[in-house]
């Protein structure tokens, strides 16, 4: 049984996408961000960087204590690692896979995230800022559909990690992007979305926030952005 600390953001559902395609036990813990309660003491125990999602695995493969693992890429590798799936067993397969994950981790998401921050959470537009994260989200977007003109999957045939990490960063409204400018990009995200285990890890979502507002507030905003070092303690 893994404990999972939870909220239904893109780096939330990577994990959900990962152990509902594994069908692995595992218990939703609700981390509500817009609250602050990733700065628990009891949260920042297994995740000091105050962000979810962590995990707890309560029966790790060396037989011992329970294993905590906090970073969406790092949780992903460690349940590909300990369960041997959705990474390649061929030592080229396995390189390109975390080539891939260390692009979302290192690119795709944290140009991404400060793409929908100066577009939909800034308290001032700034336009600058706004076209300089567009336009490399859309160099990004333009990579991966690159990537993807002669195969399913970023790795090939196989369905893997890195396509898991980078699928719910694909927000392409909500990022200034067209899809119709990206067809390998879009025959890819609607292949993923269609999966059973896609929309029963996304459906898991609603346990959490069924009713999401439909905008963030000032309180909310103040939390999730407005933090320095007095939050480490």
């Amino acid at each position: 049984m893994y404990d999972l600390y939870y909220w239904p953001t893109p780096n939330g559902h990577k994990i959900t996408m990962f152990l509902e395609e594994a069908k692995l036990p595992y218990k939703l813990i609700g981390v509500n961000i817009g609250t602050g309660e990733q700065f628990k003491p009891d949260f920042l125990k297994i995740a000091p960087n105050n962000r979810m999602p962590a995990i707890v695995d309560h029966a790790p493969s060396d037989g011992k204590k329970a294993i905590s693992v906090f970073e969406s890429g790092a949780i992903l590798l460690y349940l590909a690692g300990k369960t041997g799936k959705f990474l390649p067993k061929d030592l080229r397969g396995q390189v390109e896979t975390l080539e891939w994950l260390m692009w979302q981790m290192g690119g795709l998401g944290p140009m991404a995230g400060q793409n929908h921050h100066f577009a939909h959470y800034a308290p001032e537009k700034i336009p600058y800022a706004i076209a300089r994260y567009v336009k490399e989200t859309s160099r990004l977007y333009g990579v991966l559909n690159k990537r993807l003109a002669d195969r399913a999957f970023i790795v090939g045939r196989q369905y893997t990690i890195a396509d898991m990490a980078a699928y719910p960063w694909i927000l392409a409204e909500r990022q200034g992007q067209d899809m119709q400018d990206f067809p390998h990009l879009a025959r890819w995200h609607a292949a993923i979305k269609a999966r059973p285990a896609t929309v029963r890890a996304y459906a898991r979502a609603k346990e959490i926030n069924p009713t999401p507002p439909p905008a963030m507030t000032d309180a909310q905003k103040k939390v999730l952005f407005g933090q320095d070092k007095s939050v480490i303690k």
